[in-house]
């Protein structure tokens, strides 16, 4: 309340993690996106409280202004870049205001992601499955697993100009995005499953689905490549230390490889804090850290692994990516190391990233 200053709780059920909101137009409702099984749907509540109406669903909808029984928002998918977009204040009359990406799509072919969700490691684990443009059911095709950062991130079905699923499964891969303990719109208890266990659970989970994945006619096992950033990024630098036999080749991009030097180093100080309950010096932090450090196991990595790392990134420091580099180059194992001197935590320069996906791209098809 502006006047009073008083707080008040508008809703606690459903487990929904609020992202954008605005106030309607009436000044009695509240509009808001939240996350709800990877994909980002619009609702509104009564300002003074009460339950939640999703309107619309994802994709993922975005930037939201609410007018005079109407309301004006971005939207986009896995599939489909973002438009604007205006419905009515109960969710009808859908319809785009732009087509501003019409043009270049006639000439691009998409299959659509299908969402998959199978049992495995005490609950369900949803991912997304993408498959080659012109898919043929009688074909084997190589399989490329996806593993999102945060790790209190998610797949969802949102089109990116970073990591965009479609693009990667457009190389003539089966693409697989699972969304594991620590992924977020599949309720709080899931995202705090993650924090002080890096490599427990999650570990199970992402194995279920390489498991199931494994298993489908189309796939071939001998075949598959994993690739992450960020935490995503840690979760392949550790796989590759636990299972070094299973994957044809690997990608790992601003990856956490040294858990005591990064938590020192990085310009998130809580974070480390936070996710390992302390200090990497205090007694019990100092247990997490060894237990769940890839470094510590990288002698045993013999997959053959393409390493980004970048200078200007303070969050996982271009030093996490030259120690793997070191180790795997000490080791024999094929490797190369890509350093972006102009780019941060992400690549988001237009011809970086060209280079950056070239690299990727062909560093995977050269194994797969």
């Amino acid at each position: 309340d502006v006047q009073s200053g008083a707080r008040r709780t508008l809703f606690t059920t459903p487990d929904l993690s609020v992202s954008e909101f605005a106030l309607g137009a009436d000044d009695a409702t509240i509009w808001f996106t939240a996350g709800e099984k990877a994909r980002t749907n619009l609702f509104t509540v009564p300002a003074s409280g009460g339950q939640p109406r999703r309107v619309l669903k994802g994709g993922s909808i975005g930037s939201i202004n609410p007018a005079n029984g109407f309301i004006v928002f971005s939207r986009s998918s896995l599939i489909a870049p973002p438009e604007v977009y205006r419905a009515s204040a109960d969710g009808s009359g859908l319809k785009p205001l732009t087509k501003a990406n019409e043009r270049w799509l006639k000439d691009v072919t998409f299959t659509q992601p299908e969402s998959v969700t199978v049992n495995v490691a005490g609950g369900p684990v949803q991912y997304w499955l993408l498959k080659p443009p012109h898919f043929d059911a009688g074909k084997r095709y190589p399989v490329v697993f996806l593993i999102h950062g945060g790790p209190q991130g998610v797949w969802g079905d949102a089109w990116s100009t970073r990591w965009n699923p479609a693009l990667w499964a457009a190389q003539g891969w089966v693409i697989v995005a699972p969304n594991p303990s620590g992924s977020t719109t599949f309720g709080q208890e899931m995202v705090d499953r993650i924090s002080g266990d890096w490599a427990g659970r999650i570990m199970q989970e992402i194995d279920g689905v390489v498991a199931e994945v494994s298993k489908m006619p189309f796939v071939d096992p001998e075949r598959m490549g994993i690739a992450g950033a960020s935490y995503g990024g840690y979760a392949v630098n550790w796989i590759l230390g636990q299972q070094p036999d299973r994957y044809r080749a690997a990608v790992t991009h601003d990856g956490v490889f040294n858990l005591e030097s990064m938590s020192m180093s990085t310009e998130e100080l809580w974070f480390t804090e936070w996710e390992f309950g302390g200090r990497p010096w205090d007694p019990k932090p100092r247990e997490q850290f060894a237990k769940f450090s890839p470094h510590l196991h990288a002698h045993k990595i013999n997959t053959p692994t393409l390493i980004i790392t970048n200078e200007l990134d303070f969050r996982v420091p271009v030093d996490q990516g030259l120690q793997m580099f070191t180790v795997l180059r000490r080791n024999g194992v094929p490797s190369e190391v890509l350093v972006f001197p102009d780019e941060g935590h992400w690549v988001l320069k237009a011809l970086n990233s060209r280079y950056w996906h070239e690299a990727v791209f062909g560093w995977l098809k050269k194994y797969l």
